[in-house]
């Protein structure tokens, strides 16, 4: 894990070197400052020699200002190293999760994978810079200042060695206990960000069925939860404060105690003792800062392990050595093909699938909710890998092509429409980026949203809200069909794509796909009868099986799934023999 997050930290190296190296500099001035203060003391001011006193005071503002200037520097590259590492940590997370196929996602929640590229990198930065600052100023000013006091008093100066394993089984103990809250935090964190994107990306039905108290009441329990869990690792944490706090005093109050002795004694100078003194105070403050150091370890030790889970997400579906790179046409195949979201063959979701469509063929598939329609179609673009069997697109087996080259020969319009923020022109070109404006408008044309893209006052530069919520949701299913037509596809897949938009216009687009799309094969999942009765064939799927194949006029008449169909939206005005 470790190895893993530091490859992140490339060409901020050289920062996360100088940064160290300044710091052990600022301790080396550090721990010189003490010496010149005794020998100003032993020399200078019961010597009464004042041009010493100068001297020596020079020397002192001299050492002072390069200490100062040190710290700076390790400041100001400790700063710069831990913020590129942030940015290097982010950005491979999230070229990471763009490799991610379905299944890969499937495994972190939308939340989790923002908490992780929030939260949880800051957190890793935080203790980035303290690991290149702290971690190297606390051990070498601790190094250092025992040297220097073992060169005063090497009787005293034990005092310090019997306090260290004081320290380090109180900090274990904290340790042990801090951790897993930690972890339990983080977890909760994520169904807090769940929590709230729902609530926004569902304002609309939670205004309307006035459910303002039941969000407040999940949002304030989740919230709850975590002030309980942190008040609880903080109340732990504490002890570490007073834990340094006593060994400090311990440590001051022995050592006045020792050294008084050995000054009465003779075996010790005044200057020697107030050296010491200041030598302990560094020490322990250092002993201070590790502390504070093992808090934010502990801390950024959870989100470490959950940083690390998403870089090291192996990606499911992957090319093979020397891919495919051209798909002949738009030939689909299924040969005995079963599928598995858990990829275990007692939990199929498709059965024994067996099918063949020919280039420039129009599918319809039917069928009732659960019945793995949307599975089906997601397997063509290799979305998901098949569990077993075999699919093919042009004669080729789908995993042997070139992941790009496949999907860009495949146009999916999803169930769940998306748009991006920015203009209509800009969602348009996610289909092709090199689109002029009059493939923009042919595109919108074919798929009955030009009419309406025109009445807008910004025409095609008309910008678009996050997720298309100003536009209705007839409209952004045609945004989207047209953004699919822009990649000029060998294979397009309408999932319920055409769901909100009145029965003439789906007639239009049906009757505009068969003049301007002849050698393009169309499947079209659909509720409506109407939608795919003009179908050259129609699927009809039950249980993850295909129940049926055949026309529409074959289907009325030896089919019960699709009789029960279509008699029922008869029965409900659903059907337009118009639109046939």
């Amino acid at each position: 894990m470790i190895k893993r997050l530091l490859g992140c930290v490339r060409e901020y190296k050289k920062a996360s070197l100088l940064s160290p190296f300044f710091v052990t500099m600022e301790v080396v001035m550090e721990v010189i400052i003490p010496l010149l203060m005794a020998s100003l003391i032993d020399k200078g001011i019961e010597g009464g020699d004042m041009n010493y006193i100068w001297k020596m005071g020079i020397a002192l503002v001299a050492g002072a200002l390069m200490s100062l200037m040190f710290g700076v520097l390790s400041g100001f590259y400790s700063a710069k190293a831990a913020a590129g590492f942030a940015r290097n940590l982010r950005h491979d997370m999230f070229y990471s999760v763009q490799k991610f196929s379905f299944s890969n996602i499937d495994k972190f929640s939308t939340s989790s994978i923002v908490t992780r590229l929030t939260t949880d990198v800051t957190n890793i930065q935080n203790a980035y810079m303290m690991l290149i600052r702290m971690a190297v100023r606390a051990p070498a000013m601790i190094i250092f200042s025992l040297i220097m006091a073992f060169s005063i008093s090497a009787q005293v100066s034990l005092i310090f060695l019997g306090i260290i394993p004081f320290l380090a089984v109180g900090l274990y103990l904290i340790m042990s206990h801090v951790h897993p809250i930690f972890q339990r935090v983080f977890k909760t964190y994520d169904k807090l960000n769940n929590v709230v994107q729902e609530n926004l990306r569902g304002i609309r039905v939670v205004k309307s069925f006035v459910r303002e108290d039941y969000e407040n009441k999940k949002f304030g329990v989740i919230s709850q939860r975590i002030y309980n869990d942190f008040s609880k690792a903080e109340k732990i944490i504490a002890f570490n404060g007073p834990l340094m706090q006593l060994s400090v005093y311990i440590c001051m109050l022995l050592i006045a105690w020792v050294g008084a002795k050995l000054i009465v004694a003779g075996s010790m100078t005044t200057g020697e003792l107030v050296s010491f003194l200041s030598y302990v105070m560094m020490i322990l403050m250092s002993l201070m800062m590790l502390s504070f150091l093992f808090v934010m370890v502990i801390i950024s030790r959870a989100s470490a392990e959950r940083i690390s889970e998403v870089l090291s997400e192996t990606p499911d579906l992957a090319n093979k050595p020397s891919p495919v790179m051209a798909v002949k046409d738009g030939s689909i195949t299924f040969q005995n093909v079963d599928f598995s979201y858990a990829q275990q063959a007692d939990k199929l979701c498709l059965a024994g699938v067996n099918l063949n469509i020919a280039s420039g063929e129009t599918i319809g598939i039917i069928g009732g909710t659960g019945s793995s329609k949307s599975t089906l179609v997601q397997l063509i673009p290799r979305l998901y890998d098949v569990t077993d069997g075999v699919l093919q697109v042009g004669g080729q087996d789908v995993r042997d092509y070139d992941i790009q080259t496949l999907r860009d020969a495949v146009s999916v319009v999803l169930q769940k429409n998306v748009l991006f923020s920015g203009t209509i022109k800009d969602n348009l070109r996610w289909g092709n980026p090199d689109a002029t404006d009059d493939e923009l408008i042919a595109a919108c044309k074919l798929a009955q949203a030009d009419e309406f893209i025109t009445s807008f006052p910004d025409g095609y530069d008309t910008h678009i809200e996050q997720g298309g919520t100003n536009v209705s949701g007839g409209q952004k299913q045609r945004l989207c069909i047209a953004r699919a037509l822009l990649k000029k596809p060998k294979i397009l897949i309408l999932d319920d794509s055409t769901s909100a938009v009145d029965t003439r216009t789906d007639a239009s687009l049906r009757q505009a796909f068969k003049t301007d799309l002849p050698d393009t094969t169309k499947l079209i999942i659909a509720q409506r009868i109407s939608s795919i009765s003009d179908a050259d064939r129609i699927i009809v799927m039950d249980g993850g099986k295909i129940n049926a194949v055949g026309t529409h006029e074959e289907l009325l008449k030896t089919n019960t799934i699709y009789q029960e169909v279509y008699h029922s939206q008869m029965k409900g005005g659903d059907f337009d023999d118009e639109g046939r």
